[in-house]
């Protein structure tokens, strides 16, 4: 923006000229002075500093806050009453005489009128009003209007979402302790959350589907590494359905029902690509029973019923590759050595870790693991249990947990004894997963997979040698998440455990943050 003066031209920044004209560092002789402001930005600046310049709402709002009317409000700025009014309705834009004038006048703070602090309320509105599970989105056209227009309304609505989102946060607190049942019977806020304790109230074992799985992998006469191949047969065979590896596909499968053609990336490795079209076979042979197993109480809507179906299907295809009998007697055998596992079925460390978890046919039982995915930045994409681990539902979970030690040692399989308040102790495996780069600027993606299992099993896992599994002291003390955390001396904890008194005394400065009363 340039700001040219009668006399001289002097190039100012706007933001500039506020905060100067704010803090008195500067007095423009505006009866004196004519200034014409001219946008020498591209387009796109032009836009924004011709949208922010309309505040009518907020100048009829200052007007009211002073008890004025129009004409009073007119006299004291030097305009016309019609000038005015044009401003109020937003067909004239506030200009910087006016700005400057309203301060001399009224002393008022111009930062009622900051671009900066709009910015702000819009990204914090954006935020809560995608929390709310409203049925019509908000758009961000109408949000701009609303905090460039009508700021005290959305502060407002931030207010409330933030109070909501503590209400929230207080009740998943009070449901940890009161245990993972009254958990599962409770609603779930998400539908994917829905999906999540659809899985946990099985142990994540869904034994219809392991059974067809074992009959598929014996029909289609597959083999620990004949899946790829063989599925492609049994596909075109049984259900004329031609899989196409080929082409670079922007998902990682797509199936075309008037062609017959099964889309898979080529991006994908041959375990991965099995997978997808096993998930695939799911759907095409499995549809009515995965749609009876959605059709369940606890999925409330359609989106929920449909990530479950997906789910469902996801956990067929991970049973064909693996099939549950000869699966386990490898795992048994290899003392559950997963990247052994790995080599011997052509699939990845993710994929034989939840498996794992998934081993808990009555007659059969496999060590009850839980499996936990997370990313650099600590969010949980994939918890899955067939205990009763308390994975943490409010304010993230433990850094002290070695899933999140991975992310510093790529490719590195950590083991940890870990124990939680309650006084229960684990073994948990972590280890990096995921692929590089598919281009120059694309991103890649990393996570970490954790897998454990309560100490009393330990002893049947290979990563439990060289482990003093009776040391009380080789445990490190770990807990669901700081929110809910009881755990008073914590030098890692970032957050206050909810319903706690905090001790604060100006005198001292503890070691711990946030000491418990």
């Amino acid at each position: 923006m340039r700001i040219e003066s009668s006399k001289s031209a002097n190039f100012v920044n706007f933001s500039a000229l506020r905060n100067l004209a704010l803090r008195r560092y500067i007095s423009l002789p505006m009866q004196k002075m004519r200034i014409k402001i001219r946008i020498v930005a591209n387009d796109f600046m032009a836009d924004e500093l011709m949208r922010k310049a309309f505040m009518g709402v907020r100048l009829r709002r200052l007007r009211e806050e002073k008890k004025l009317k129009q004409v009073e409000l007119a006299q004291a700025l030097g305009i016309s009453a019609s000038y005015l009014n044009q401003l109020e309705q937003n067909q004239r834009p506030l200009t910087v005489p006016v700005l400057l004038k309203l301060n001399a006048v009224f002393d008022i703070d111009v930062q009622l009128f900051s671009e900066e602090d709009e910015a702000r309320l819009i990204t914090e509105l954006r935020e809560a009003l995608s929390e709310g599970g409203q049925d019509e989105s908000v758009s961000i056209a109408e949000i701009r209007e609303l905090a460039a227009n009508m700021p005290a309304v959305g502060r407002t609505l931030v207010s409330l979402h933030r109070r909501y989102r503590e209400a929230t946060e207080r009740g998943d607190a009070l449901a940890a302790q009161l245990g993972d049942d009254w958990i599962t019977g409770g609603p779930a806020r998400m539908p994917f959350e829905q999906v999540r304790d659809f899985f946990y109230a099985r142990h994540n074992h869904v034994e219809i589907l392991d059974e067809a799985a074992e009959r598929l992998y014996r029909d289609a006469v597959l083999g620990p590494r004949s899946v790829h191949n063989g599925l492609i047969a049994y596909l075109k065979h049984r259900h004329d359905v031609r899989v196409d590896l080929t082409g670079a596909e922007a998902s990682q499968r797509r199936f075309d029902p008037a062609q017959r053609a099964l889309h898979i990336s080529a991006d994908l490795k041959p375990g991965q690509q099995a997978f997808q079209m096993a998930t695939q076979l799911a759907f095409l042979e499995l549809g009515d029973v995965i749609d009876r197993l959605a059709d369940n109480g606890g999925l409330t809507g359609e989106e929920a019923r449909r990530l479950a179906r997906i789910g469902l299907a996801n956990y067929f295809a991970g049973a064909l590759i693996l099939p549950y009998g000869d699966f386990l007697a490898a795992a048994k055998a290899s003392a559950y050595d997963i990247e052994a596992l790995g080599r011997r079925y052509g699939v990845g460390f993710e994929t034989i870790s939840h498996r794992l978890s998934t081993l808990q046919r009555p007659e059969a039982r496999g060590v009850p693991f839980f499996f936990v995915r997370v990313d650099r930045a600590g969010n949980i994409s994939k918890r899955q249990s067939a205990t009763d681990f308390h994975f943490s539902r409010v304010g993230g979970s433990c850094p002290l947990w070695n899933v999140y030690e991975a992310f510093a040692q790529p490719g590195k399989v950590l083991t940890q004894i870990a124990r939680m308040p309650d006084g229960r102790t684990y073994l948990w495996i972590a280890r990096t997963v995921g692929r590089g780069n598919a281009a120059y600027g694309v991103p890649g993606k990393t996570f970490a997979v954790g897998l454990g299992c309560d100490i009393r099993h330990a002893s049947q896992l290979v990563y439990s040698r060289g482990i003093d599994l009776t040391r009380p002291d080789a445990a490190t003390p770990i807990g669901a998440g700081c929110k809910v955390c009881d755990r008073p001396a914590c030098p890692q904890r970032a957050f206050p455990p909810i319903g706690r008194a905090i001790a604060v005394d100006q005198n001292r400065s503890p070691l711990t943050p946030y000491p418990v009363a």
